[in-house]
């Protein structure tokens, strides 16, 4: 359950940032109310992620899929195409979740 409510945060975040971009600053009205709302659901849901998870496991996994999420969406909404060093940061984000999730014993599974 803990992992449907992060994921659930997570995507509420992407959908948040994702609006931010397309509110252009501020300017439009329907993106900007939904990254409102957008962050709003990712902060509650991830407020309830926290009665079960680390602190530090969650946010982890909240920016590690966040992260990628979102440049996925970048890429295909907004024609943001990340060049070699991006991915490589960003598969090393990734990597660094997973040694932290599988391996760590701090993790609070």
């Amino acid at each position: 359950m803990k992992y449907l409510l992060l994921l659930i945060a997570i995507i509420f975040e992407v959908i948040g940032t994702a609006s931010l971009n397309a509110s252009q600053q501020f300017t439009k009205l329907t993106p900007s109310l939904l990254c409102l709302v957008a962050y709003i659901g990712a902060f509650y849901f991830m407020s309830l992620t926290l009665r079960s998870m680390p602190v530090g496991t969650a946010y982890a996994l909240w920016s590690g899929v966040g992260i990628v999420l979102t440049a996925i969406i970048g890429l295909f909404l907004f024609k943001q195409v990340p060049d070699t060093a991006a991915l490589v940061g960003m598969t090393l984000i990734v990597a660094g979740v997973l040694v932290m999730n599988l391996l760590s014993k701090t993790t609070g599974h």
